[in-house]
């Protein structure tokens, strides 16, 4: 048995590039940035904070949602696979590159703080798709945090 999954919070490096296909298929292409943070070992090295940059793929409703609502420095949940390929550049030289192919993206906001309040999960065909509203109205509110009464 395998798994290839990939759970990735981040910022969006860049505005999605968008490409569409002759049968009305969408897909989108975005870089993010997942940071860990520096810090001292006990015996006074410092190890610098370390940024690693991932190429994000979507597909679909999927695309077409990260066209509409990711943008550059929006911080974002994405859950998907590892997939690498090769091509070949301009000057006939064979290139690899590795791209998490996203299944699900959740918009968790704006670098920076903002009250953009997004946080409805997106599936790849983008049915559960719901616009980012900022928060549930005052009922549902009081209804989550009577039944959220986990200990993590």
């Amino acid at each position: 048995m395998s798994v290839n999954k990939v759970i990735l919070v981040g910022n969006v490096g860049r505005d999605p590039e968008m490409k569409y296909f002759d049968n009305d298929v969408a897909k989108a292409n975005f870089s993010l940035a997942t940071s860990e943070r520096g810090y001292t070992t006990s015996g006074g090295t410092q190890v610098p904070e370390r940024t690693e940059w991932h190429n994000i793929v979507c597909w679909r409703g999927l695309a077409q949602i990260a066209e509409k609502f990711v943008k550059k420095g929006t911080l974002v949940y994405v859950e998907g696979k590892i997939r690498s390929r090769s091509y070949d550049d301009q000057n006939g030289v064979k290139r690899y590159i590795t791209e998490v192919v996203a299944d699900n993206l959740e918009l968790l906001g704006r670098r920076g703080g903002g009250d953009e309040g997004f946080g409805n999960r997106e599936h790849e065909n983008g049915n559960n798709y719901s616009s980012p509203s900022g928060t549930a109205p005052r009922d549902e509110q009081d209804e989550i945090s009577d039944v959220d009464d986990l200990p993590f």
